[in-house]
């Protein structure tokens, strides 16, 4: 994630709100409906005081009623004008903000699913739902009320300080003297409260990232007793984030404050003015009694923009922290002029010379001038300690990553000048860690491939030996299979996943094999349904089983980030090096010898 700007930063940038705007022009209907509303049920307000003048000064002189009768009947009039139209306000500014969350929602999380894992690498998933969350419902409450009621606020103060000008320009000095002992108060505070509401969503988010991740876990939490310390933890986070949330209220709370006792205070000058010349005959009471609701409308409208201004500053901070994720560039994108790999698939796979280091690995090299290459049709076993760079090999054949150094090509193209979404169709992933939604077994197995038929789907589960465990789940293929598959046994969700990729009927295969942590049962249908996914693809695959090893056409051997051996199972057994010892310490030596 990018640092957060400075303070200062913040201040000589363009407020973070001007990024909605895009998203208010895709809604021009009801943005012209909310502002002919909004100038209607305005200047329905500021024709009553004009009203009051003629009734007060003129009506209650007449000799009959009538003249008093039809004035009240058309502040009857006007009081249903001002109804409808704050009501159609109300609807316009709510379903545009409804409207525009919903599309900020889909740009950010549309964005952020495109995003390489570098990203995610330094970036907490729970930190980003929270912006998705939190943050649009603050932007919603925004742009469906606070921006409407601050342009309703803006336009009666304008209005009202225009009309005190024209009904008593001496008395109107007074309120226009006191607007910036507020305005410029205004400013200064909400400077504060948005660096402070920032703050707070900040410490929110990180709460939230934790209750994701405890909550993901919770299996783990109370295996090891830790519901206390878990619990512990959140609430420190939440107490943090309340902190942070009250020094933010504290300011917009000494700012409202200060602004209505500014305001108001105004009024009474002017009404005390305007009485002593009521009672020197230099004033009609229904001048000032005009002029004394004008007044009013403007200090009101004034006091209720100092109360939306902080509201306003907490949607800047959170536009802001949305706004992060939309700029924030992946370094993994597709190419300005895209190549297109050859018509006919062959799934060659050949890496000349990459040299590669995680961006947060502290420059440490993961994979050190490696080259090989991989026939269609053949299957080639990955074989290393933890940290030799296998799963690494994995991440560059997908492009998660480019190499520091290098080039890999699959076809005989360079893959940084392939489409993204065209190399990946080409590529079938069997995780060690398979990924299993909390979705229906057939939309699980469909993942990926849209417009699979369920008989396309039924299979596919068949190739990969789970239809079987499907059908006898409660509602067979529409079964929902619980978050992370929690529902399914690991051999089950293992099957699932070589369905998936069986569906995928790509020509590459890469098989991060998970055999090893399985039941003898388990295992034997998981190897049975990998060897017939394997039949007729190029396979790569990070061996963990001897049996694996034994069909692989040949074994590449790291160590280091670097290809040590390269052979068969017998010849590089034969050989005593590095290979050898692996076997006998992975396999066991009698295993290992028997192979042989």
């Amino acid at each position: 994630m990018q640092d957060a700007p400075s303070p200062s930063e913040r201040r000589r940038s363009l407020k973070p709100l001007v990024r909605l705007l895009p998203y208010l022009s895709r809604h021009r209907r009801l943005v012209v409906g909310a502002l002919l509303a909004l100038i209607v049920a305005s200047a329905t307000t500021l024709s009553l005081p004009l009203a009051v003048r003629r009734v007060v000064d003129m009506g209650f002189d007449a000799s009959d009623t009538r003249f008093v009768d039809s004035y009240f009947a058309m502040l009857v009039v006007l009081s249903l004008v001002l109804a409808a139209a704050s009501g159609a306000r109300y609807y316009f500014v709510i379903a545009l903000g409804e409207k525009v969350v919903a599309d900020l929602r889909k740009d950010v999380f549309g964005h952020v699913t495109q995003l390489s894992p570098a990203f995610y690498d330094r970036t907490l998933s729970g930190e980003i739902v929270s912006r998705l969350t939190a943050d649009t419902t603050q932007i919603k409450s925004t742009v469906g009320a606070s921006a409407s009621l601050a342009l309703r606020n803006l336009i009666l103060f304008l209005g009202a300080v225009g009309m005190t000008v024209w009904t008593a320009p001496g008395l109107s000095l007074i309120v226009i003297a006191a607007i910036p002992f507020v305005v410029l108060p205004l400013v200064a505070f909400g400077r504060s409260v948005r660096r402070r509401s920032r703050l707070a969503q900040d410490t929110l988010a990180e709460a939230s990232a934790y209750a994701g991740e405890a909550i993901g876990a919770v299996r783990t939490v109370q295996a090891f007793t830790g519901e206390r310390q878990a619990r512990e933890r959140y609430g420190s986070a939440v107490d943090k984030a309340y902190a942070a949330a009250r020094s933010s209220v504290v300011s917009r709370s000494v700012l409202t404050g200060y602004a209505i006792f500014t305001i108001f205070t105004s009024v009474v000058l002017v009404l005390w003015v305007g009485a002593q010349q009521v009672i020197g005959g230099t004033m009609s009471a229904g001048t000032l009694g005009q002029f004394l609701l004008y007044a009013v409308f403007a200090a009101s409208s004034l006091g209720q923009l100092s109360e939306v201004w902080g509201e306003l500053a907490q949607a800047a901070g959170a536009t802001e922290r949305l706004c992060e994720l939309l700029d924030e560039r992946s370094p993994v994108a597709d190419p300005t002029a895209p190549v297109p790999l050859p018509a006919r698939p062959l799934g060659s796979v050949r890496f000349e010379a990459v040299s590669f280091a995680y961006p947060n690995g502290a420059e440490r090299p993961v994979l050190r001038d490696i080259s090989f290459e991989v026939r269609p049709g053949e299957t080639v076993a990955l074989v290393g300690l933890s940290g030799a760079g296998k799963s690494t090999i994995f991440s560059l054949i997908e492009r998660f990553y480019d190499p520091d150094a290098g080039r890999i090509l699959v076809d005989g193209v360079d893959i940084s000048r392939v489409a993204l979404a065209e190399l990946r169709a080409r590529i079938a992933l069997v995780p060690q860690d398979v990924a299993v939604f909390a979705a229906p077994a057939a939309a699980n197995i469909g993942f990926g491939v849209a417009s699979a038929s369920r008989a396309a789907v039924e299979a596919a589960a068949r190739a990969a030996h789970a239809h079987e465990f499907i059908l006898r789940l409660p509602q067979g293929y529409d079964t929902p299979l619980g978050e992370r598959g929690v529902t399914l046994s690991g051999g089950q969700r293992q099957r699932i996943a070589i369905a998936r990729a069986v569906l995928r009927d790509a020509p590459i295969l890469l098989l991060d094999e998970a055999t090893s942590a399985l039941d003898a049962e388990s295992e034997m249908l998981v190897q049975k349904a990998l060897d017939e996914l394997m039949a007729g693809r190029t396979t790569l695959v990070i061996a963990h089983r001897l049996a694996t090893i034994l069909k692989a056409d040949r074994i590449l051997v790291l160590s280091e980030g670097r290809i040590v051996e390269e052979g068969t199972h017998a010849s590089l057994s034969a050989r005593g090096g590095v290979y050898a010892r692996l076997a006998r310490l992975q396999f066991g030596a009698g295993e290992a010898a028997a192979a042989e």
